[in-house]
């Protein structure tokens, strides 16, 4: 009898778990068993691997093999696990050592022809294996970088089977050059890829060729809805855009991405991991370092939203915005059930998804903006040109579509208005560029990390109202007209401590030590819409 074993990962969601690959050969009719829960996908890899064993100059073996993917009680999916079951079966017929392969992790797809294939998910499969204490993988050439992302562990990239065997024996390795697409579509990347991805789910990615993004600075007007947003990027609150259309909504929200801080090196592995989980991941761009941008249609369902599909649950929108911004235009357009989904991972930054085949865990930490007409016209209350037809029952009705309990986890609301003709085509109008606003959401970010130093949060939209008014005080009185709009019930428990958090970024914005009545008054106006005559931060237009 011979036996070799090695190692792959096995992902659930974006979490991965080490999978021991053994195999074992006995005396007996040629045979080939693949056993440990294997989906279609991967029971088909046992006609991969033998071909592509053939194809690089080994012999089969002819004699009984079984394969055990351990443990069997996770599942295994995917094609990832082909590159580690090859190795095995080699080492097994001690074509190559059984003893070189046994701390090694392999992540791969073998082609017919013996090419090593990229897969999605390499990077959140590799700091699964960096977390179990493995110290070297072997993965496809084209997805090595994003393999060396990872501290601390040694990466091989290889081309085909037959210079992995060559390397792991010990012998001269062929020169295999790569393959020149020329002006098409290069196959070995429809590995990383989901064709269409980005338009699927309305990830924008960042401009590419030294191309000016989207700037604030292109916006007129609006001196509300930018004040909210700078208040929303410098303390992580979620906003909601209030206006007829053509207003400039989606306009605002597209430069919201523009004044949030780089991520960090955490949070851009964990950025990176999802979306390397999700085939989106542009191929030579291992590292996502800018905040990320989402923008479902509002005919997307509830599954694409917080995850789901067949199998194991994939990552939906809120997960593909984690650090960065989720935009739901039209939002009164949504299903019900879609948008009353987003109230846990509003809370707490991730997402649970139960189904059939497990319970995924992902995660969901996003700065949400909601984008609203007045009514299904879009025309009501007033202003220039034609007025609404809608009658008031139509306009409940539409309003309603976006429940209380939602709307209470939203902290600012900013009503945006159609441009004037003096701000459209004067300078007048004209507001700071995004450079500038983003220098002081940065500062004003780093005010509150001081402050919250040697605890968990970083943000003020993270820390417990409780945390908050005990450890933390605001002025002598500053929260009087907010406890009065408690007790009218204009205010909830949350609302009030959603406030008390937006006055605190306020005072971070304007470079003060403790939130007194002006912030709390300004944090009051921007939560209830009702004016208070609170000036905006210093240096908002």
């Amino acid at each position: 009898m011979a036996f070799a074993r090695t190692c792959s990962v096995a992902l659930i969601g974006v979490e991965g778990v080490v999978v021991e690959v053994q195999a074992d050969l006995e005396p007996g009719v040629a045979a080939f068993t693949l056993v440990g829960l294997p989906d279609k996908s991967l029971m088909e890899s046992k006609d991969r691997v033998r071909a592509a064993v053939v194809n690089a100059g080994v012999q089969w073996p002819q004699k009984k093999l079984t394969v055990s993917l351990s443990p069997a009680f996770v599942p295994k999916s995917g094609s990832g696990f082909d590159l580690a079951v090859a190795v095995s079966v080699l080492g097994a017929a001690e074509r190559i050592d059984p003893r070189s392969i046994a701390d090694l992790v392999f992540i791969g797809e073998l082609g017919l022809d013996g090419r090593v294939r990229p897969v999605r998910g390499v990077l959140p499969a590799v700091l699964a294996a960096a977390e179990a204490g493995y110290r070297q993988v072997v993965v496809p050439e084209q997805t090595a970088g994003e393999a060396s992302l990872v501290p601390g562990v040694s990466v091989l990239g290889v081309r085909s089977l037959a210079q992995l065997i060559a390397v792991l024996a010990d012998e001269p390795v062929p020169d295999e050059p790569r393959e020149d697409p020329g002006d098409g579509p290069d196959a070995m990347l429809a590995g990383l890829v989901v064709p269409g991805a980005g338009v699927g789910t309305g990830i924008v990615p960042d401009a590419a060729g030294g191309e000016r993004g989207p700037d604030l600075a292109d916006v007129a007007g609006q001196t509300t809805a930018r004040t909210a947003l700078e208040v929303a990027a410098a303390g992580g609150h979620h906003v909601l855009l209030s206006g007829p259309p053509g207003a400039g909504k989606t306009m605002l929200a597209e430069r919201l991405p523009g004044i949030l801080p780089p991520l960090t090196g955490q949070e851009s592995l964990e950025v990176t991991a999802v979306h390397s989980v999700a085939g989106i991941l542009p191929p030579g761009e291992p590292l996502v370092r800018a905040a990320p941008y989402c923008a479902p249609h509002h005919s997307a369902t509830m599954q694409a939203l917080v995850g789901g599909g067949n199998g194991l649950p994939r990552p939906g929108a809120v997960s593909l915005a984690h650090r960065g911004v989720l935009f739901l235009d039209e939002a009164p357009e949504f299903a019900g059930r879609a948008l009353d989904a987003l109230r846990q991972p509003l809370e707490s930054g991730h997402v649970v998804v139960a189904r059939s085949a497990g319970v995924v865990r992902l995660p969901a930490r996003f700065l949400m903006v909601l984008a609203a007409n007045p009514c299904p016209c879009g025309r009501h209350g007033g202003g220039p040109g034609p007025g609404c037809e809608c009658p008031p029952s139509a306009v409940r009705r539409y309003q309603a579509r976006l429940s209380g309990p939602l709307l209470d986890r939203v902290d600012l609301r900013a009503g945006v208005q159609p441009v004037q003709r003096a701000d459209l085509l004067g300078q007048g109008g004209r507001g700071e560029n995004s450079a500038v606003v983003a220098a002081r959401v940065l500062a004003a970010r780093a005010r509150a990390a001081l402050r919250y130093e040697g605890t968990s949060w970083r943000l003020n939209s993270q820390v417990p109202g409780h945390e908050l008014r005990t450890r933390w005080p605001v002025g002598p009185g500053a929260l009087a007209a907010a406890e009065r709009d408690l007790e009218r019930g204009i205010l909830t428990a949350r609302g009030l401590d959603r406030v008390l958090r937006v006055a605190w970024t306020v005072a971070d914005l304007r470079g003060r030590d403790r939130p007194e009545e002006a912030e709390v008054a300004l944090a009051l106006e921007m939560r209830t819409g009702i004016p208070r005559g609170a000036p905006a931060p210093a240096g908002a237009s």
